[in-house]
C-alpha cells in the first residue's frame, strides 16, 4: 500500500462533465471516443483489414465501444486485461409512432426501457436525446437538452388512496409525457421538430432511437459536498473510469494488452449485436491476435491468460432500509470500490478473482469492500457472468456503491469514482 493515487477529486469533476454530455448510449460512446482520440487512439472500421502495429485503437458500433492498446513488442499470445462496463441506463424511449395526445394535450408515446424506478420520472423536466437515421443510412446524434417533456403526476386531491396504499403506476396509461398543447395531433410532429433541432431537411429522418433524460445537471450534495447526485451513474461512472484508466496506461510496455469494452443493452439482457452477449468483444480480441500474426493456438493462449473486471454500480447500505441488506456486508459510499460475490453465479467473482482485484487495490493504495445480497432476496446480475461464459475469460465483478439505483437521478460518494479509476489503472498495468 505504497503508491499514491493517480487520480484525485478532479476526476470526479470530469465525471460530472461526462455524465452531462452523455444523455444516451450513442452520446456516451462519442464522448469516450473523443477522449481516446485526444490520447492518441484511432478508430478502425470493422469492414477494413486490420494491421498488427502498436498503439491505441477503438471500434464503435451503435451504443458500444471497444478500445485497446497494443504495446511495443506484444506477442500474438499476449493476454488481455479487460475493463467491462455498459453504456445504457433505464429510461423512457420513444415508440415508432411517437405522436399522441388527448383532451388538448400533445404527448409523446414512450416504452419502458429496462427496470427504471418509475416514480423518479414523474414531475421532472425531461429532454430528449438519441440517434437519428437518415435516408442515406447515415446517423446523426440529437440532444434537446432543455425542459421539453414532463410526466405529470395526478394531484393527491384526485387520488386520496395514494396516502394509504402508495403510488401505483400503470406503465401504459400513466407514463406518457406531455410536450405541448393542441387538439390537432399530427403524425410526424415530433420527428419534424427534431429534424429542425438537428438542422436537417424535413423528411430526411427515416429511423430513430430516442430516449428521455433529466435535464438537471450533476451536482455535489451534502454539508461538505461529499456526495454526488446525477443521472446515469449506472453505469457511465464505470465507462468514464475505464476510459481514464485505459488512456493512463497506454504508454510504455505493459505486460498485458489493456482493453475497455463498454456494451449497450445490459439493462434488458445484453442479447444484441452491441450487447455483452453478442460477438463484438470476441471478434475484436481475435482480430487483434490474428492481425499480429497469431494462430488459433495463440488466440487460445491469449484468452486463457486474460482477466476481465466487470465494473458496474452496486448497492450501498441504505440508512432507511438496512434490513434489506446482508447483515454483515454493508458497503458504504466513499469506502472504495466493492467486490461483488454471488455463489449462484449472478456475479462472476470467485476466490482467485478476488485475489486479482485485491492485488490491484493494494498496488493502487485503494481500499475495497465486499458485497453479497441478502439471502432472502433475489440478486441482480451484470455483464460479468455473460463475458465469462461466452469467451471463457476469468471475470471479476466489481463496482462503486450507490443509492437510488435505476432512478432518473442516482447518488454516490465523491471519492469513489477516482478510487475506482486508480484500481482500474493498477489492474490494467498488471
Amino acid at each position: 500500500m505504497s503508491e499514491p493515487p493517480r487520480f484525485d477529486r478532479g476526476h470526479t469533476d470530469d465525471l460530472m462533465s461526462f455524465l452531462a454530455a452523455s444523455p444516451s448510449p450513442y452520446h456516451a460512446v462519442a464522448s469516450a471516443a473523443e477522449r481516446l482520440e485526444k490520447a492518441g487512439f484511432r478508430q478502425v472500421a470493422e469492414t477494413d483489414a486490420w494491421d498488427g502495429t502498436t498503439g491505441g485503437r477503438y471500434v464503435l458500433r451503435g451504443g458500444a465501444i471497444v478500445a485497446w492498446y497494443v504495446p511495443e513488442g506484444a506477442a500474438p499470445h499476449t493476454p488481455f486485461r479487460i475493463v467491462g462496463a455498459h453504456t445504457d441506463s433505464p429510461n423512457l424511449r420513444v415508440k415508432p409512432l411517437p405522436d399522441t395526445g388527448a383532451h388538448g394535450w400533445r404527448q409523446v408515446a414512450v416504452e419502458i426501457y429496462g427496470g427504471p424506478l418509475l416514480n423518479s420520472w414523474l414531475d421532472r423536466d425531461l429532454g430528449l436525446a438519441g440517434r437519428l437515421t437518415l435516408r442515406d443510412g447515415s446517423t446523426r446524434l440529437v440532444n434537446v437538452d432543455r425542459p421539453l417533456l414532463r410526466v405529470p403526476q395526478l394531484a393527491i386531491h384526485l387520488d386520496r388512496s395514494v396516502s394509504a396504499e402508495g403510488l401505483k403506476l400503470d406503465k401504459q396509461r400513466h407514463l406518457t409525457p406531455i410536450w405541448g398543447l393542441g387538439n390537432d395531433v399530427r403524425d410526424g410532429d415530433l420527428i419534424a421538430f427534431l429534424e429542425e433541432s438537428a438542422g436537417l431537411p424535413t423528411g430526411e429522418v427515416t429511423g430513430w432511437d430516442l430516449m428521455t433524460h433529466s435535464v438537471e445537471p450533476p451536482a455535489y450534495l451534502g454539508r461538505d459536498k461529499e456526495l454526488l447526485a446525477g443521472p446515469r451513474m449506472d453505469n457511465l461512472l464505470s465507462v468514464h473510469a475505464g476510459v481514464a484508466a485505459l488512456t493512463a496506461v497506454a504508454v510504455g510496455k505493459p505486460p498485458y494488452i489493456p482493453v475497455l469494452a463498454a456494451f449497450d443493452h445490459e439493462e434488458n439482457g445484453s442479447q444484441s449485436d452491441t450487447g455483452a452477449d453478442g460477438p463484438l468483444l470476441g471478434s475484436v480480441l481475435e482480430r487483434s491476435v490474428f492481425a499480429r500474426g497469431g494462430s488459433f493456438e495463440d488466440r487460445a493462449r491469449a484468452f486463457a491468460g486474460t482477466v476481465c473486471l466487470s465494473s458496474d454500480t452496486g448497492h450501498a447500505v441504505h440508512p432507511n432500509y438496512a434490513e434489506r441488506h446482508d447483515p454483515t456486508h454493508h458497503p458504504r459510499v466513499n469506502g472504495g470500490p466493492i467486490l461483488k460475490v454471488n455463489v449462484n453465479n449472478r456475479y462472476a467473482t470467485d476466490g482467485s478473482g478476488r485475489a486479482v482485484f485485491a492485488a490491484a487495490c493494494e498496488k493502487a493504495n485503494v481500499p475495497f469492500q465486499s458485497f453479497v445480497s441478502n439471502n432472502s432476496m433475489p440478486c441482480g446480475t451484470t455483464i460479468g457472468p455473460i463475458t465469462a461464459a461466452r469467451h471463457g475469460i476469468k471475470t471479476v465483478d466489481i463496482g462503486v456503491a450507490i443509492l437510488s439505483m435505476h432512478s432518473a437521478r442516482e447518488l454516490c460518494g465523491t471519492d469513489d469514482p477516482y478510487l475506482l479509476a486508480n484500481a482500474l489503472v493498477a489492474f490494467l498495468e498488471g
